[in-house]
C-alpha cells in the first residue's frame, strides 16, 4: 500500500532528497568496485545521477563537477530515441550531442514501474565514466588533435541494450577501434551493472511511496533548489562585472587564448556573456556549450549552502550568451578533448574573477587552473599486452579571505583521487621515482596559496606520451594584493642524460628508461602579507 505525502513538507523534501541522492551514490559505489581500469576503479573518474521522466536532473552524487553539470545535455540527446522500453540502455560520447569529450562515455537508462495494468516511466538513471582509451591517433585519446575525428570513436546516442538485449554489433564495433578492448569491455559492463542497481533502487522508492508522489517530490526538490539559488543570487550586488583570463596556448600555436566574461547580476538572475572570447582554435582547447555551462553551474552551486540539493532547479536562474564557433561554444568538427579538462578550469577562473568584484570577502584566488593530464600507451613486454594509462595530477588551491589554500589537491572541475603508486606499478610498465609536495609553489599573502605536486615517472617500456596541461606560462593569479602561485613545469630526462623542457601541451615518443617530471602549479595568495 502506497504512502501518500505532501511535497511541500520540508521534512519529506529532505527525506526524498536523501533517497534520490542515495540512488546515485550507490550507483557510483557499484561502478567503482566493479570497473577494470585503474582510472575508474582507483581514481574514481566517473559520475552518476537521477533524472525525472522529462530528463531533468533530480539528484547527483558528489562526483565530478564537469560531468554532472553537462550530463543533462546527454539525457536530452538520448530522449530522441524515445519511446523507451524496460531494459533499454542508451550509450553516447559525442560532445556535440551532450557529451564532454570522447573518453567520457555516458549511459542513460529508463526506469519503468508497474502502475495498474501498465508500465509507466518513473525517470532515468545515468552514469558517465572516463575510459582510458577510445581510439584516435594517440593512446589515451587525448591527442594534440586538429579535429574531433583524430580524438577517437564518436558514438551518437544509440541503444547498447534494447529491451534488455545487448546490441552485440555495436559493442564489437566499438571494441575493435580501441587499444585495450578487454579493459573497455569490463568498464562498460561496470556501468551497466551500476545502472541495473540504480533502476532497482528507484523502482523500490516508487513501490514504497507511489508513482505520482515520487514525481511530485522530484518537481518540488527542483523548485526548492531554484528558490534557494535565486535567493543566493539576489544577495549579490546588482551590476555588471568583467574579467578576462588566458589559456597558455592551444597546443598547435604558442598564441595565448583569451576567455572574456561579462557577468550581469540583476535581481535574482545571472547572465554570463562570453561574446568577447577567442574564436574556436585549431587545437583541442575548444569547449562545447555544455562544458562551459557546467563550469558556471558549478560556481553557482558553490554559492549555496551544502544542504541545498544539486539539481535542475539550480540552473534555471542562469542565462548565457555563447557565440557559436568560439572557444566556449565550438562548432563541429573542432577538436574538444582539452576543452573539457583545461578550458573548463579557465572558465571557472574568469567567473571567480568577476564574482570577486561583487563579493570580495568571499571569493578565493585562482587555484592551479589545470588538471595536468598525462596519457601514455604502448606495448607492455612484461605482461605481453597493450596498455593505455591516463592520469590527472592535483595542484595548489587558491587562498581565500578566511583561510590558506589546500596543498596537493584536485580543484574545481575535477574531483578524482590519484592512482596509488602500488596500483599503478602493478598495472603498468612504470616506476614512480618521486611523489611529493612542491614546497613554496603557493602564492604569498595574508593567506597563502596551496602548494602543488612533484611527480616523477620512469618508463619501463616504449610508448607514446601526451601531456595536456596549463598554467605553465601564465600563473594562477592572487587576489586582494596576494601574489600569484608558481606556474607549473614539464620536463623529460632521456635515458642518455639529455634534459628537455616540455611545453604545456605535447605529444612524443618515449623509450624505456626515460624519466618524466611534472611540477604542478601552486594556488594564488590572498591579501597583502
Amino acid at each position: 500500500m502506497s504512502t501518500r505525502c505532501q511535497p511541500s513538507d520540508p521534512a519529506e523534501l529532505a527525506i526524498f532528497n536523501a533517497l534520490f541522492a542515495a540512488v546515485a551514490e550507490e550507483m557510483g559505489l557499484t561502478l567503482g568496485r566493479t570497473a577494470h581500469s585503474p582510472n575508474i576503479k582507483e581514481r574514481r573518474d566517473y559520475s552518476c545521477a537521477v533524472f525525472d521522466p522529462h530528463g531533468r536532473l533530480v539528484a547527483q552524487a558528489a562526483h565530478i563537477p564537469v560531468h554532472l553539470g553537462a550530463m543533462p545535455s546527454a539525457v536530452e540527446a538520448a530522449l530522441a530515441l524515445a519511446p523507451f522500453t524496460p531494459g533499454d540502455v542508451v550509450m553516447l560520447n559525442d560532445p556535440y550531442l551532450g557529451g564532454t569529450h570522447l573518453p567520457d562515455i555516458t549511459m542513460i537508462s529508463p526506469v519503468f514501474v508497474s502502475a495498474g495494468r501498465r508500465r509507466r516511466l518513473a525517470g532515468f538513471v545515468a552514469s558517465r565514466a572516463h575510459h582510458a582509451d577510445v581510439g584516435g591517433v594517440a593512446p589515451g585519446s587525448m591527442p594534440l588533435a586538429t579535429d574531433i575525428y583524430q580524438e577517437g570513436v564518436i558514438i551518437p546516442p544509440i541503444k547498447l541494450y534494447d529491451r534488455g538485449r545487448l546490441n552485440q554489433a555495436a559493442l564489437d564495433l566499438l571494441l575493435r577501434n580501441v587499444r585495450t578492448p578487454d579493459e573497455r569491455r569490463g568498464d562498460l559492463e561496470a556501468q551497466v551493472a551500476a545502472h541495473r542497481l540504480g533502476e532497482a533502487r528507484l523502482a523500490e522508492m516508487v513501490e514504497r511511496y507511489g508513482l505520482r508522489p515520487t514525481w511530485r517530490q522530484m518537481a518540488a526538490l527542483q523548485d526548492y533548489a531554484e528558490r534557494m539559488t535565486r535567493a543566493a543570487i539576489a544577495a549579490i550586488p546588482d551590476g555588471q562585472y568583467k574579467f578576462e583570463d588566458f589559456l597558455d596556448d592551444d597546443g598547435i600555436s604558442d598564441e595565448p587564448v583569451p576567455i572574456r566574461l561579462r557577468l550581469t547580476v540583476q535581481g535574482d538572475g545571472l547572465h554570463c556573456d562570453f561574446s568577447d572570447s577567442a574564436p574556436q582554435r585549431p587545437g583541442s582547447v575548444n569547449a562545447v556549450a555544455s562544458v562551459t555551462k557546467s563550469a558556471v553551474y558549478y560556481l553557482v552551486r558553490c554559492l549555496l549552502d551544502e544542504q541545498v540539493p544539486a539539481n535542475e532547479g539550480c540552473f534555471r536562474p542562469v542565462a548565457f550568451t555563447l557565440p557559436e564557433g568560439s572557444v566556449v561554444n565550438a562548432r563541429p568538427p573542432a577538436a574538444v578533448s582539452a576543452g573539457n579538462v583545461e578550458t573548463s578550469q579557465r572558465i571557472v577562473d574568469v567567473v571567480l574573477g568577476a564574482l570577486a568584484q561583487a563579493l570580495p570577502d568571499l571569493i578565493p584566488a585562482a587555484s592551479a587552473g589545470t588538471m595536468n593530464n598525462l596519457a601514455i600507451g604502448g606495448y607492455d613486454p612484461l605482461r605481453q599486452r597493450p596498455f593505455t594509462y591516463y592520469e590527472t595530477v592535483g595542484g595548489g588551491a587558491g587562498a581565500g579571505p578566511q583561510s590558506a589554500g589546500l596543498s596537493s589537491v584536485h580543484t574545481h572541475m575535477t574531483n578524482t583521487m590519484n592512482t596509488p603508486i602500488e596500483a599503478l606499478e602493478m598495472a603498468y610498465p612504470f616506476r614512480i621515482l618521486e611523489y611529493g609536495l612542491r614546497s613554496g609553489s603557493g602564492g604569498h599573502g595574508r593567506q597563502r596559496g596551496g602548494d602543488g605536486i612533484v611527480r616523477r615517472w620512469q618508463f619501463l617500456a616504449t610508448g607514446t606520451l601526451t601531456i595536456v596541461s596549463e598554467r605553465r606560462r601564465l600563473p594562477p593569479w592572487g587576489l586582494a594584493g596576494g601574489s600569484p602561485g608558481q606556474p607549473g613545469r614539464n620536463a623529460l630526462e632521456r635515458r642518455d642524460g639529455q634534459d628537455i623542457d616540455l611545453p604545456s601541451k605535447c605529444q612524443l615518443a618515449v623509450e624505456e628508461g626515460d624519466r618524466l617530471t611534472l611540477e604542478t602549479p601552486g594556488g594564488g595568495g590572498w591579501g597583502r602579507a
